[in-house]
């Protein structure tokens, strides 16, 4: 599995203070975990996007899916994109209760995405407007 992976880890002073974990695909580098020991200004986009940009340049990997969450990555032209999850609920009340707010949820999601489309900082390509 090492192969299907790729781990950028920042060092200071020789000693670890961040790391970012992300996974191959057929074409695609998935973005997904992070953490840090001390916080410096710029380390989680470098370890987290520039870095998984830069390979998937040298790979000429089609796609960075750089995770879900974060307005932060908008202004850096990563369009916002739906994530999908499953889960089994074994309480029928509960389940039912989260099928309730999940369906409200649903079309807040979708306008927000929208919203965050428009912000993009680059054009689009269809009629050359900025986003």
């Amino acid at each position: 599995m090492p192969e299907q992976m790729m781990l950028v880890l920042a060092i200071k002073d020789q000693a670890y203070v961040g790391a970012a974990l992300s996974f191959i695909g057929k074409g695609t580098l998935y973005g997904r975990y992070w953490g840090c020991y001390q916080e410096f200004k710029h380390l989680h986009f470098e370890t987290c996007y520039y870095q998984g940009i830069e390979y998937c340049i040298e790979l000429q990997l089609k796609r960075f899916d750089s995770g879900a969450q974060g307005e932060h990555k908008i202004s850096r032209g990563f369009e916002p994109i739906t994530t999908c999850s499953a889960h089994w609920i074994l309480n029928t009340n509960f389940s039912k209760l989260i099928d309730n707010f999940l369906a409200r949820e649903k079309l807040l999601i979708q306008q927000y995405k929208q919203d965050c489309t428009q912000q993009l900082p680059f054009k689009n390509r269809l009629n050359n407007s900025v986003k």
